[in-house]
């Protein structure tokens, strides 16, 4: 996955989420662990606000929460509500060229494909998947308490 991905920045802001229900999260402190801009975590969390996967609450103690509990929320869904394609679709411009042609639908047939398999399988992982793996790599020098 790409390091500076949406879906990345969405999935480690979630994961946290998930490791501290009910603990709103600011996002400063989301931008802070990521390495990004306040303004980066809100448009892409606003996309999961969206889908009901998040809610934010305003005020000295808002930020932004799981909308509801982890184990029913999938990285298909949050993968979904993102729309950020793993395969990019290949561009094909005017061409009068017949292999071109043949080989573009034979690519653009596999690229579905390769999709379908993708939200297969994120179907089948939640987020507290994600929460129980970070849970098992956080380390002495990274305590559990810490929400990012």
């Amino acid at each position: 996955m790409k390091q500076n991905s949406k879906l990345s920045l969405a999935l480690h802001a979630l994961g946290h989420m998930a490791r501290a229900p009910g603990t709103p999260m600011t996002s400063d402190l989301i931008a802070q662990h990521n390495a990004t801009n306040p303004v980066v975590v809100r448009r892409v969390l606003g996309l999961l606000r969206e889908q009901g996967v998040v809610r934010s609450d305003k005020g000295h103690a808002g930020g932004w929460q799981l909308a509801r509990p982890a184990d029913q929320i999938t990285v298909a869904d949050v993968y979904t509500a993102i729309a950020e394609p793993f395969v990019s679709p290949v561009e094909l411009g005017p061409t009068t060229c017949a292999i071109q042609r043949a080989m573009f639908e034979t690519v653009q047939a596999a690229q579905t494909e390769a999709e379908q398999v993708i939200l297969r399988h994120f179907r089948e992982r939640s987020l507290q998947d994600l929460a129980d793996a970070m849970d098992g790599a956080i380390s002495p020098l990274h305590p559990t308490k810490t929400p990012l």
